[in-house]
């Protein structure tokens, strides 16, 4: 079945996504980015040496470009300002990438959108030549919004930042699912495989995730779960599910012809 991801005009198998943060060093960082099967990984480029500081360990020596779709990041960042800044600094150093995830927050405890400054970020940054990824809230008029400033992709959070609380608004997601053009990917608050399943059973096209796996007891088998839960959730999506009976039960077997009867 070729089902692939399509995100500003480039096919992906692999409808995972994952950080690169919170592991306890680079090598645990492959090991489970290998499990996860993702192709695209995302960093955070105020956190993270991916060239800006000559000497020290540098990420691309462990996720080469050649191999993964680096997908720089703004986290950290509170303003549209210093998100546009960033995501320049990023464009430098990975010589003119223009595949980009935009996030600015809007405090440090909750780290919830500022939906404001994201739409501001965003103008500024699509018509600067960037293909931007945006992380936002799960408001479906904010993120067509986002869509039409031309944004390649809009990622409604489940639930806040390294939570683990999973999908808290299913309805508010399938509202963005059913009217976007672009493709819809959950980022921000899954906690375990079946946060991930019930994601993609949604309708969602990916599933970008980080502390999930990172802070799990044991990170590779976790994004190794992770990889199976988003490739079953997205067949059991296409398969469609049985209508819900609420006030009625259906047997598995014919009823006509039993013995008896």
């Amino acid at each position: 079945m070729n089902d692939s991801l399509m995100i500003a005009g480039k096919s992906y198998r692999s409808r995972l996504l994952v950080g690169t943060g919170k592991y306890k060093d680079f090598a645990e960082t492959r090991a489970a980015i290998d499990a996860s099967g993702a192709e695209i990984v995302t960093v955070a480029i105020r956190r993270t040496n991916i060239g800006q500081n000559a000497g020290e360990p540098n990420l691309l020596d462990v996720l080469p470009p050649e191999r993964f779709t680096i997908l720089p990041n703004t986290a950290g960042c509170y303003t549209a300002d210093d998100a546009v800044r960033t995501l320049r600094l990023a464009r430098e150093l990975l010589d003119g990438h223009a595949l980009v995830k935009l996030e600015v927050l809007g405090d440090p405890v909750s780290l919830f959108p500022n939906m404001p400054e994201t739409l501001k970020a965003a103008e500024i940054l699509v018509k600067d030549g960037f293909e931007v990824m945006v992380y936002c809230a799960d408001d479906p008029i904010q993120a067509k919004m986002l869509e039409e400033i031309g944004c390649v992709a809009v990622m409604p959070l489940a639930s806040l930042i390294g939570s683990g609380m999973g999908i808290l608004n299913p309805w508010n997601l399938r509202l963005i699912i059913d009217q976007a053009k672009v493709p819809v990917l959950v980022d921000a608050g899954v906690g375990t495989a079946s946060d991930a399943a019930i994601a993609m059973e949604l309708g969602c096209d990916g599933v970008l995730m980080n502390t999930a796996i990172a802070h799990a007891k044991d990170p590779v088998l976790m994004a190794s779960a992770m990889k199976k839960a988003v490739e079953a959730g997205r067949e059991a999506f296409l398969a469609g599910r049985m209508p819900r009976k609420h006030y009625s039960a259906d047997p598995s077997s014919p009823t006509s012809g039993l013995i008896g009867s």
